[in-house]
């Protein structure tokens, strides 16, 4: 019995790599033919390749700004503005959250606030943003901070209410102040949540910085997005585009790369 479940259980796991693989075979796929059927548009002008870029044209704009040298500075640019304010939305959404969640008079009061500033469209405060914090990399990050730190007190918010009540009503049982359910059952319980907040943090902290840079910025990958379509290189545009997701998928496999380790302790 203990062989035949043995032997079950390698047939079981050796199916879920096979899956994995295949996964990644296919999606591999698709990139290679969307990417192989683009350029092969472009060559037979199919499309026209100036207003649509393609393939081979981006490539060629990609080595010329890593040979010209400016192309990482623009990415170290863009990069740090949104890794600061991903970090700062995130830490002060947490908090703000956790102030929410231990007073409920607090809670009532400014939740619907909260509701509505999530519902406000952030490019609208620019204007304000720049004339508060200046044309420099303070309001770029200002602009990242705010799309980022209402979804996350929202969303962590949201978990810590729907922790289960009935563990909470058996630490007051037991003695147990706010302090102790917080540290013992809530924030423990919110692990998962605050992962998957993580993971729309990273799209959000972009698309603020990115914003911000449209507005103000003289340089980061927004900026030559901007330039790009000003002077109508959209080979530069698309260039950027395309580096835009790759360092957010970079961003977002090292946010999945922690999920993984810490689930794993909780």
């Amino acid at each position: 019995m203990k062989n035949n479940f043995t032997k079950e259980h390698l047939l079981y796991l050796r199916g879920q790599r096979v899956h994995k693989i295949l996964v990644h075979t296919a999606r591999i796929g698709v990139l290679v033919l969307l990417l192989g059927l683009w350029e092969l548009a472009a060559q037979l002008n199919w499309i026209d390749s100036f207003i649509t870029s393609c393939p081979s044209r981006i490539w060629k704009k990609f080595i010329e700004l890593v040979a010209a040298g400016t192309l990482w500075h623009h990415m170290g640019v863009s990069t740090y503005e949104t890794l600061a304010g991903f970090a700062i939305g995130t830490v002060l959404g947490y908090c703000i959250a956790v102030v929410l969640w231990w007073n409920v008079f607090f809670k009532e009061t400014f939740e619907p606030y909260l509701v509505v500033l999530n519902s406000l469209p952030k490019i609208a405060l620019g204007p304000i943003i720049i004339i508060w914090a200046g044309t420099g990399k303070a309001s770029i990050i200002t602009m990242a901070v705010l799309i980022s730190v209402v979804i996350t007190a929202i969303t962590i918010l949201n978990g810590f209410v729907a922790t289960d009540k009935e563990k909470a009503l058996l630490l007051r049982s037991m003695g147990a102040n706010r302090f102790q359910i917080f540290t013992k059952l809530v924030a423990p319980a919110n692990v998962p949540t605050l992962m998957a907040t993580l993971k729309i943090n990273v799209g959000m902290a972009w698309i603020g910085s990115i914003m911000g840079e449209y507005l103000v910025s003289k340089e980061g990958l927004g900026y030559l997005l901007v330039y790009g379509s000003q002077v109508f290189q959209l080979d530069l545009v698309m260039t950027c585009t395309v580096v835009l997701c790759a360092l957010a998928g970079l961003m977002y496999g090292a946010v999945a790369l922690l999920e993984k380790i810490v689930v794993k302790r909780f």
